[in-house]
Formats: C-alpha cells, structure tokens, sequence
C-alpha cells in the first residue's frame, strides 16, 4: 500500500506509460485529465468519449456487466485509413493499378458490423470476403455495389458454388479461389449447368510463410492452396475447358497477424513473380490478392513479438504496392489491381469489453486473530525469530529458511503431527516475510529469480464477472495478449499487482499474462478495492481493449455463460455529450443459453412444477409459498447468465 501522498503525486502521464496506452490506443484511447479512460472513434479529428461515461449511461438503461462497448465511428475511420493508405501509395508509386479491399466477415459476422464496413467502404469500393455457406448468404444480400469484389475462399460444395453463380448472374464481381485442383473441375461443371460463366481465383501456396501464433496456416504445408505443379495443372485444365478467360485473381495468404513486416515483402515478391509468369502464359490476370495478415500491435512494442508489429499501416501499404510494380516491371507486365484481406486490422480496435471486478484474493489477509504465545509448536517458534531478525539478516537467505518451513509444515500436517491453528500460523509469518523480502528487492536492477517469481505468487487475484471462454478465447486458446487496464482512477497510482479470474468453473479461466514493452507481464497493476460509506464495495471497472476481431464469434458457452450485453456508440456533435448510444443489444438470457443445448423451457417449468405440486402435497410447504418459489424460477429463466450485484 502507498500512502495518500505517494497516491495524490501520481498523474495521467505516469498512468499512459504504465499500461502504454498511448503506444497500442493509436490515438484511439487516452486518458483524459480527470485520469478517465477516454476513446477517441476519429482519433484527434474528432470528440472523445469517456468510457465511464458510457457505462453510466448503460447502467441508466437497466443493463447488466460484461458490457460489450462498439464505437462504431472507429469501424469506419480503420476502413478509411486502410483505403487513404493503399491510395497513397499508389499514388507515390506511380502504381497503374488499383486497390480493391475486401472485408473478411470471418473476422467478425455481426450484420452491424458489416453493414458500416461496407457504408465506410462505398467510396472505396470496398467488398467482402466469404469463406462459407452462411456467410455467401450473407454476403449476397448485403453486398449492392457492381464495381467492388465478394471473394469466396474455403472449400466449396456445389451449393455454395451456384450461390456464387447467381451473384454474377445478378451483376455482381464474385470470384471463387479454388483451394484444391478438384475444386476447379466442380466449378467448371456447376458453371455450365446454370448458363454463367464463372469468375475464377486460384490460391497459391507459397514457399513464403509467417512466423507467430498463425504460422501454420501459410507456407506448403498449408490446408489450402494448390502447389506449382497444381497449379500448371489447374492452368492445363483451364485451357482444355477453354476457359483461361475467366481466370481473374491469383491469391496468396501467408498467415494472420503477421509480425515482421519482412515476412510481407519476401511472400509479395514470390507470388508478383508467379502473377508475371501466368500473364505471360496468356491468362489474363486482372487481381493479386495479398491474402490478410496485416497486424494488430496489441502490446504497443512496435516489434515482431507475436502480440505486436514492426511496421505501420502507411509501411505495410507502401511494401506491398512497391514490391508487386516492380516485379511486374521487371517482368514487363501490366500492374494487376490490389486486393487485400485485412479483417484484424478494420476491427479489432473498434471494441471495448467491461467487465466489473467483485472482489479479491490476497495473500495479506489480516491475520489478527491468531495470537502467539510462549508455548508455540517449534516450526512457529522458528518462523517467529526468522521475522523478529528479518531486519538485519540476509533477506535471501530468510526467504529461504521461511520457505523451508512452510514445506516442512505442510508435510507435518499432512501426517497428522501439526495442528490447523500451529499450520496456520506458519503460513501467515511466512507471507509475511515473504512480502518484506519482496520489498527490499523492489527496484533494484538485479532480482534474484526466486525473488520475481515470489512478487507474482504474492500478487492478488481479482475476480472478473465475465467468462475468457466466451469473450477472450484467444486468450485462452492461443495466448493471444490484449491490453487490459483500469477504466478510471489515474490519478491514483495503482499500488497493487493482479491477476485476473473469471466466473467459470474452470482453472484456466483467469488472465496472467499481460502487455509490456519489452516482455510479457505476468502481473497487472491496479488499485486497491475500496468499500463505500454504507459498506459496499464501490464499482471497479476494467476495460479489455482491442477484442473486435475474432473474439465477437469464437467465444464458447463453457457453463452456459452467453454472450454478452452490448451497446453501439455513434458521435454526434449536436448531442450535450457529444455521442448517443444507437443500439443495444441484450446479452443471451438463462432460457437462451439452456435452448442452446437442447433444454425446452415449458418442460422445465413443467418439471419443476411437478416437484413443487409434490412437496405441497407432502407438505413440505405452504401453496403460496410454492407459487412464490415456481414464479421465482419462470421469471429466472429471463435473467441474464452473468452474475448481477
């Protein structure tokens, strides 16, 4: 604990560094100076928004935490700046082809997410890219611009196939990138029995592949993709069918959240040069799709750690413009027009998990009760002197014989030759000497190894009312890092160091590892809870940033904890706050969840009405008190699966 005026000299600025939200917020998140986290959807062209602001406002409206916050203005400014910097780079290029983005709605297929990506988009035309039945579905119906593409990729049955025929049929550019050489024989077939010529893209898999968390899924390894010699054969097809006319795209995907921008140019130059080549075998190629891959620096390092980038968006536009003019150049073919996948990069940023802290696990619990006396058992009378000459001694070597201890304690007990009251009298000295250890090594340059990896087993754990299996799989999955911080009280230095836990009944529903400059954290610092005048505990929000990518669709139900209750945040300058929440979205109830998994919700009222007839009858209870508890149960069927306070 710090005192009040270590806490009150604490400012904004210390706060910005200590979580580097001025590093991986790109200018979408700050702390303002009353130390509120603020989002700026328009970076420093337009208002900000207090995120506590938005929870306020949440609240009001009767909703319940997690609380999913979408700024949407975000989604729109990520469309643009990735369009202006493709744009520019032609331009500086002297590049004579175009550029013509897709959004891939694999990355998030909420309908009002793609619906603003594809309004942003419009002046861009800007498409999408489809990678399954529902989402060609989807895809068809949302997609009213001629002159911008819907790429199909993944494996394709004939359904799917015809669905892409009929958007052609209807005006629309749908390309199918074969993914395998049988692929090709079932588009050619399904083509000619609906009358429509098809659109065709091939992928091609590359020798070129990333390096991180994603890597497998580039490189001749890889599940999709035809090889050189597929492809000469599928080109061998092409002619035979006579259709080489109708071959239009070649794409290329060497990986999501590809750190080192590196990795980027080699796989441009090789699949430029397989584009020159098929242009000059006389197939008139018309599109190279560099595939995704495009990152996200979630920590703020600016590095090729996996959770990070080594370029910015401007240098990932300019790399891939330069190096596709000049292999064709070079070649003395014409520049094909640019597509790009870049679902991670359009979303990620654009939203904001709340979740609400109710409490805490600490090893300092106040051990006041326990009093010691001349007769203690000999372990107790050792822990006692080790803290008596902590002072003085060699606080490494105390560590150690208090450990020593604790061990030899615990073995004792479970022998049945320590008593609970002597047990727990050894442990409580030894945190107790384990904290001061800890503080005599904190900032000095070199800590002993022991001595780091006992400041995390001191640290608290502060329980989170969300599930990571619904809203932070990733995390869970992968160890994929996002930034989490306090929302408020920056202007208070936060003198306790956390992990996070979850509601689930699981050990593996906690966060313990966090963003950092220079490696990973496996403590988060926050601030200590605080109780209000009537004894409650006052509300501690923590927000998870950077989670619009992937996270809104992968989340599972572990103990049936559904998704979870959002709002759509707008700006608006004629509002007095200077946005309005456009939507809300209410999280998945307990009758949802239950249907989910098979569970009828007038049986389950039927059952427990029939325990509850039961007892009456026996009288175990009175009919209006039954009545209550049945009406209790239907109306929980209604709540939401989070827990509420």
């Amino acid at each position: 604990m710090s005192n009040t005026n270590e806490s009150s000299a604490w400012t904004a600025e210390q706060a910005r560094s200590l979580y580097n939200i001025d590093r991986w917020g790109i200018g979408y998140f700050d702390i303002n100076e009353h130390g509120e986290v603020i989002a700026r959807p328009q970076q420093e062209a337009g208002a900000s928004v207090e995120i506590s602001d938005v929870i306020e406002e949440a609240r009001s409206r009767g909703l319940k935490f997690p609380l999913l916050i979408r700024f949407q203005d975000i989604l729109r400014h990520r469309v643009e700046a990735i369009n202006k910097a493709f744009r520019g780079a032609i331009a500086e290029f002297n590049y004579q082809g175009q550029y013509r983005g897709v959004f891939p709605i694999k990355v998030n297929q909420l309908r009002e997410v793609v619906e603003e990506i594809l309004d942003a988009g419009k002046p861009f035309n800007y498409g999408l890219e489809v990678g399954s039945k529902p989402e060609i579905f989807a895809a068809l119906a949302l997609h009213a611009e001629a002159e911008s593409l819907i790429i199909c990729n993944g494996y394709k049955d004939a359904s799917f196939i015809r669905m892409a025929l009929m958007g052609i049929k209807l005006g629309k550019r749908v390309i199918m990138v074969v993914e395998k050489i049988e692929e090709l024989k079932q588009i050619i077939a399904v083509s000619r029995q609906f009358g429509v010529e098809p659109l065709i893209g091939i992928r091609a898999r590359l020798m070129s592949k990333s390096a991180g968390k994603w890597a497998e899924s580039g490189g001749e390894n890889a599940k999709f993709g035809l090889s050189t010699v597929e492809l000469l054969a599928a080109c061998e097809l092409l002619r035979v069918e006579k259709l080489e006319h109708c071959f239009k795209l070649l794409h290329f995907h060497i990986g999501s959240q590809v750190p080192d921008i590196l990795t980027v140019t080699k796989a441009v130059q090789e699949a430029s040069r397989f584009y020159a080549k098929l242009c000059k075998m006389g197939f008139p190629l018309e599109y190279l799709d560099v595939g995704g891959g495009l990152g996200v620096d979630y920590d703020g390092s600016r590095s090729a750690f996996d959770s990070s980038t080594n370029y910015t968006l401007q240098e990932y536009a300019n790399d891939v413009v330069h190096y596709i003019g000049e292999v064709c150049n070079a070649e003395g073919v014409a520049h094909p027009h640019i597509v790009s996948e870049s679902g991670r990069a359009t979303v990620a940023h654009h939203s904001v998990l709340v979740t609400e802290v109710f409490g805490s696990i600490t090893k300092d619990q106040s051990a006041e009760f326990l009093k010691f006396g001349e007769q203690e058992h000999p372990l107790v009378k050792d822990m006692l002197r080790l803290r008596e000459k902590l002072p003085k001694a060699n606080k490494r070597t105390a560590y150690h014989d208090a450990l020593e201890r604790k061990e030899e304690a615990h073995n004792m007990f479970t022998l049945g030759l320590l008593g609970l009251e002597e047990k727990a009298k050894v442990e409580a000295l030894y945190w107790e000497i384990s904290r001061e250890v800890v503080q005599h090594y904190r900032g000095r340059a070199v800590i002993p190894e022991e001595v780091k990896k006992l400041e995390d087993s001191l640290s608290d754990q502060y329980v989170c009312n969300f599930s990571v299996f619904q809203s932070l799989l990733d995390h869970w999955a992968l160890g994929q890092l996002f930034p989490v911080m306090p929302l408020s009280r920056h202007l208070e230095k936060p003198t306790r160091e956390g992990t996070l836990v979850d509601i689930t009944c699981d050990s593996d529903g906690e966060i313990s590892k966090f963003v950092d400059l220079r490696d990973v954290r496996d403590t988060l610092p926050l601030h200590p809870l605080r109780q209000t005048e009537n004894g409650q505990q006052e509300p501690y929000y923590l927000g998870f940033f950077l989670v619009g990518a992937y996270q809104d669709i992968m989340g599972d139900l572990h103990n049936l904890f559904g998704r979870v209750n959002e709002v759509h945040v707008f700006l608006d300058p004629d509002e007095p706050t200077g946005y309005y929440i456009e939507e809300v979205i209410e999280g998945d109830t307990i009758i949802h969840s239950l249907t989910s998994v098979q569970y009828d919700e007038n049986e389950l009222k039927r059952l427990m009405k029939g325990q509850i007839d039961a007892a009456i009858k026996a009288d175990k209870m009175k009919p209006s008190e039954g009545m209550r508890l049945l009406d209790d149960y239907e109306r929980g069927l209604k709540d939401y699966t989070y827990l509420t306070f």
